[in-house]
């Protein structure tokens, strides 16, 4: 593992090599923050972005990780239609508190805690898919199978 890598980064690789894989945490000097900025930066198409969003339940406060294509919006209606519950986009405090990390930074792992996940179709018919890291700075590549694995969640249409 690299320890050029900041801590929250560092807790990523951590996470991944746990979990048996080999995918390689990397850190840029310019912002991955957005989809198009993660996109730009590793050369890839906006839809092989993941954008991790969370939500939170209204009624019972919990947290949904929702795991979308970069060129794709999340339909509320549905994902609250497959989460049974009414969701609401959480604020960067409920995003820190449930997941550990900052908005522009959520990876699909490595949280403070379980968080139902849902993933996008649109993101299983790439080979290649990137994720954050840790920080607005750091991303990696993966599979949609290896998606599966780290996060178990669940393959939904929520565009």
């Amino acid at each position: 593992m690299s320890t050029n890598l900041s801590p929250s980064a560092q807790r990523i690789q951590l996470a991944i090599r746990e979990l048996g894989l080999n995918c390689e945490v990397i850190e840029l000097p310019g912002s991955t923050r957005t989809a198009s900025e993660a996109a730009e930066a590793v050369g890839c198409n906006l839809g092989q972005i993941i954008k991790s969003l969370v939500f939170a339940s209204v009624t019972s406060h919990q947290p949904v990780l929702v795991l979308v294509s970069g060129a794709n919006r999340v339909n509320e209606q549905r994902l609250s239609a497959v989460f049974g519950e009414s969701v609401i986009k959480a604020d960067g405090d409920f995003v820190r508190v449930q997941t550990g990390f900052a908005i522009g930074g959520v990876p699909p792992l490595g949280h403070i805690q379980p968080i139902r996940t849902f993933i996008d179709t649109d993101l299983m018919a790439f080979d290649e898919v990137w994720a954050a890291a840790g920080t607005p700075h750091a991303l990696f590549s993966l599979t949609p199978a290896e998606l599966l694995v780290m996060t178990h969640g669940e393959v939904v249409n929520i565009s």
